[in-house]
């Protein structure tokens, strides 16, 4: 009778970071710098393709107190200001971070991802981290009386391996990794959105310092992102009503290039652009998990929450849920005592970014924000308060709670003024976040 296999050796570590992505390699770096046993798995290999290039003010901060501002600067394209262009509008709007509340941030970076993420990791593994790549995880069972876990995985030669850790953190991104374990990933019912999106050569550009402005160009369908990166290339990308992606009937490459023709303004910087990357869909773009922790786990980042990605808060949101997730493990580890308590402010930390957010990106297609967008007015200072949002300033860094409230005063109150046309954005709205088959994987 032929002997099993032995079972591979039980490595032990303090905390176990699932992901090697923006949330995970922040967290990594900065609770090995506390002194804690790090383990980072990660399923690829890096450099490797992602979306989400565009960096927000309240990133650069981050970056300085991880050590790796210099790197990015060398590979970032610098971001002054978000541009929105509409068909309904007969200019381009302009929003310089310069003009929010708070002026110490008056820029960001595009970055490609590739480049972004590999630096954040490796500085993860110069901080004491073990980095580990090309090794997905399969399985984490968390033991009785909250004991830590006991965590599975595969090299991608095959070859199994098996951690046993304090303290587990998964910021596996979209994958949402515990969320599927335990069956706490729920679409979001409020939004539901596609995106279809390439990379080009030959877009033209902004001149000068506003070369490396994002516009956002809304259309029949949703709207478009148009970012540019340093080393020449342009990333676009179309949001788009599930209904429209399940409408193609051609290549993914050529159905990009019919969407982006339904946008002229858009076209206008198209002329004798190619494109110079696979072209990628995805559908099922905004859930949420019913739970951002338990007594020895937390989801950082996307392992949470993801909506849509209008106002690029992705990266930041990232990053800001791994420095408060890393506070929360080491008051968890180190002080036992407190850890209900520092759950509790993980939780609260965790939620904020997300509903700041996400009451714009609801009504971002709605014809009375595109006019407040496109016709800013600072009574108040809602137009400094709309601009520390745009930065991702939304943490309670800054004063813009009573702004913002005006804002919301001035929406509603135009809304109800032109309460037939909200009612007929209200249900054309209802009518195109309306569920379709699973489309994810249409990269053909």
């Amino acid at each position: 009778m032929k002997a099993n296999a032995a079972a591979p050796e039980v490595s032990e570590c303090d905390v176990l970071v699932i992901g090697g992505g923006p949330a995970g390699s922040t967290a990594a770096a900065l609770l090995a710098q506390k002194g804690y046993r790090v383990t980072l798995l990660e399923k690829a290999r890096h450099p490797r393709f992602h979306i989400g290039e565009s960096l927000l003010p309240a990133n650069l901060p981050l970056l300085e107190k991880l050590g790796v501002a210099d790197e990015v600067r060398a590979i970032g394209m610098e971001k002054w200001a978000a541009e929105f262009v509409s068909p309904w509008h007969d200019h381009k709007q302009v929003f310089h971070f310069a003009d929010a509340i708070d002026k110490s941030m008056p820029y960001a970076y595009q970055v490609q991802r590739a480049e972004f993420d590999e630096i954040l990791i490796r500085n993860a593994a110069r901080k004491g981290a073990h980095v580990i790549e090309g090794c997905r995880v399969k399985d984490v069972a968390f033991l009785p009386d909250d004991q830590g876990a006991v965590i599975e995985a595969q090299h991608d030669d095959g070859t199994a391996a098996s951690w046993r850790a304090r303290f587990v953190l998964d910021a596996s991104g979209r994958d949402t990794f515990l969320g599927n374990r335990f069956k706490a990933k729920v679409r979001n019912e409020k939004h539901n959105s596609t995106a279809i999106y390439a990379h080009f050569d030959g877009v033209t550009r902004n001149e000068g310092r506003d070369e490396g402005n994002i516009s956002i160009y809304w259309f029949e369908h949703g709207w478009f992102w148009f970012i540019p990166l340093a080393n020449g290339k342009t990333s676009i990308g179309a949001v788009t009503w599930p209904y429209y992606l399940k409408t193609r009937k051609k290549p993914v490459a050529e159905f990009l290039m019919d969407t982006i023709a339904l946008c002229p303004k858009l076209m206008e910087r198209m002329q004798g652009a190619q494109i110079v990357s696979d072209t990628e869909a995805t559908g099922n773009y905004s859930y949420v998990c019913d739970r951002t922790h338990g007594a020895n786990y937390l989801l950082l980042g996307d392992a949470y929450t993801f909506i849509d990605p209008v106002f690029s808060s992705g990266v930041m949101l990232a990053m800001n849920s791994a420095f408060v997730g890393a506070d929360t493990v080491d008051e968890c580890l180190s002080r036992p005592a407190q850890a209900a308590a520092a759950l509790k402010r993980f939780d609260r930390s965790m939620r904020v970014g997300p509903k700041q957010f996400s009451w714009f990106i609801y009504r971002v297609t709605n014809p009375t924000m595109r006019d407040l967008f496109m016709g800013p007015r600072n009574l108040w200072r809602m137009q400094e308060a709309l601009l520390s949002v745009l930065a991702g300033d939304v943490f309670g860094k800054t004063r813009i709670g009573a702004p913002l409230l005006a804002f919301k005063g001035v929406y509603y109150g135009v809304s109800l003024l032109n309460w037939k046309r909200t009612y007929t954005a209200w249900r054309n709205r209802r009518n195109n976040i309306r569920r379709v088959d699973d489309i994810a994987g249409m990269t053909n």
